[in-house]
């Protein structure tokens, strides 16, 4: 989660938060195997691969917060919790891919954008920068895909409330994409700057 500059940063490996990230990285490969069960000659298991994704969407939440209110922002956590974020979004894009709920216009969009930020973080790197924070637009794209992805995944079926999940899906979906990019846009302008500062120091 986002975090401020000024506030004391921990060495800790055994907190709270972090115990709630990495099991959020532990549920990635359970949710996969749940989304493509139907795939490989399994009983559909929708409702478990929904159960777990709203684990993650909580856990996301209530990490950051306990790491803000008990004073236990780690360097570990600041890895882990981005990096759960993003492979569960890798996760979601090839299971509902591979079922076809998302067309792969969506999936090449949203990866595309994952492609540009770590060539960022590759150029940062170079310089001797480490890689950016999360910021407010970038948790605010994620949590929009994290609402958008359950809600598809719901949709496919029939009756009212899988037309209710498309319809608000779709919604989540439209706008968590354009502000990843726009996120992403920014990480760009971020380095760019940083790398002219450096230029222009030397």
């Amino acid at each position: 989660m986002e975090v401020q500059e000024t506030r004391v940063q921990t060495d800790r490996v055994l907190t709270i938060p972090n115990v709630l990230s990495m099991a959020r990285l532990v549920g990635v490969p359970l949710f996969l195997w749940l989304i493509l069960r139907p795939e490989f000659g399994g009983p559909k298991s929708d409702g478990w691969a929904l159960l777990v994704l709203a684990f993650s969407g909580v856990s996301d939440y209530l990490d950051g917060k306990l790491a803000r209110r008990w004073n236990q922002i780690s360097s570990l956590g600041r890895l882990l919790d981005p990096a759960a974020d993003r492979l569960y979004i890798l996760s979601t894009l090839v299971g509902l891919t591979w079922r076809e709920i998302l067309p792969l216009w969506l999936t090449v969009a949203l990866l595309a954008r994952e492609l540009v930020l770590l060539v960022m973080v590759g150029i940062l790197r170079h310089h001797g920068y480490p890689p950016p924070q999360v910021n407010f637009l970038g948790k605010a794209a994620t949590f929009n895909l994290m609402y958008a992805f359950p809600l598809l995944l719901l949709s496919d079926g029939s009756g009212w409330i899988s037309s209710l999940a498309a319809i608000f899906g779709w919604a989540f979906a439209g706008w968590g994409t354009t502000l990843y990019w726009w996120a992403g846009v920014l990480y760009v302008v971020q380095v760019r700057r940083l790398i002219r500062a450096d230029a222009m120091a030397d």
